[in-house]
């Protein structure tokens, strides 16, 4: 059901819930966001809650930075420490520790949440149609999506090559001097497709003030409408309860 909503209305969405995960000093927001971008994944979506766990960690890691300074460097700021004495945890330190270490999580989700149920040509397409995005920098981001697929094809056969050459089976994965003797060659692969998309968009006459026409730009429907009034109500009810309490 998400992936099928329109991409500029999940930005505003996840754009909104993310700026309030920054601004609401609060566990219990953070925890709630968490919460519901989790659950609107699985139920919504049919993630696998496993994915969503995996998802985390990344995240969690990047929190737990936040939480052991909180706690084991303890000089902080008046206005610091007043935001976390509001917390619902007794310690200032480790107040701010946890709810930044949240805040990282609630984030991330967010994010997860928009980056698995979007596709990116459509959001480009609705961003050229819907938000006026040039068409130079709309082709260029087409190219870049197209192009790091082929590269990690590129990086492959070249692997495979010198395998034969050296006359053994390539390693599963390369090891460090694999990867910096790909740079050059990659490097040299990506110039030249940058080469020719340019003369593709030239020759497309990707003028900044000629009229242009989006093929297959999505369009906003009633469901996309209902969505983002769902998604706000839910976040102003948030709100409204971490303020109440």
């Amino acid at each position: 059901m998400l992936t099928a909503l329109h991409p500029l209305g999940k930005l505003v969405v996840c754009m909104a819930w993310i700026a309030a995960a920054i601004l609401v000093f609060d566990a219990r927001f953070q925890l709630a966001t968490i919460v519901i971008a989790s659950l609107a994944l699985v139920v919504l979506d049919r993630t696998s809650p496993i994915l969503i766990l995996a998802l985390m960690v990344p995240f969690a890691l990047f929190g737990f930075g936040f939480l052991t300074t909180s706690v084991l460097f303890r000089q902080d700021s008046d206005f610091a420490l007043r935001i976390a004495g509001e917390s619902v945890l007794n310690s200032p330190a480790f107040s701010a520790g946890v709810t930044l270490f949240l805040r990282a999580i609630a984030c991330g989700m967010v994010s997860a949440l928009f980056a698995l149920t979007t596709d990116p040509g459509a959001l480009i397409r609705a961003l050229m149609a819907q938000w006026r995005l040039p068409p130079r920098i709309g082709y260029s981001l087409f190219s870049a999506m197209q192009l790091v697929p082929d590269l990690a094809a590129e990086a492959q056969q070249i692997r495979l090559a010198r395998a034969m050459k050296r006359g053994r089976p390539p390693r599963r994965f390369p090891g460090p001097v694999e990867l910096v003797s790909l740079v050059i060659p990659l490097l040299a692969f990506a110039i030249r497709r940058a080469g020719r998309a340019a003369i593709a968009m030239e020759t497309r006459g990707l003028a900044p003030d000629a009229p242009r026409t989006v093929v297959s730009a999505p369009r906003l429907h009633g469901r996309d409408l209902a969505f983002i009034a769902i998604a706000f109500a839910a976040l102003a009810l948030c709100i409204s309860w971490v303020r109440m309490g």
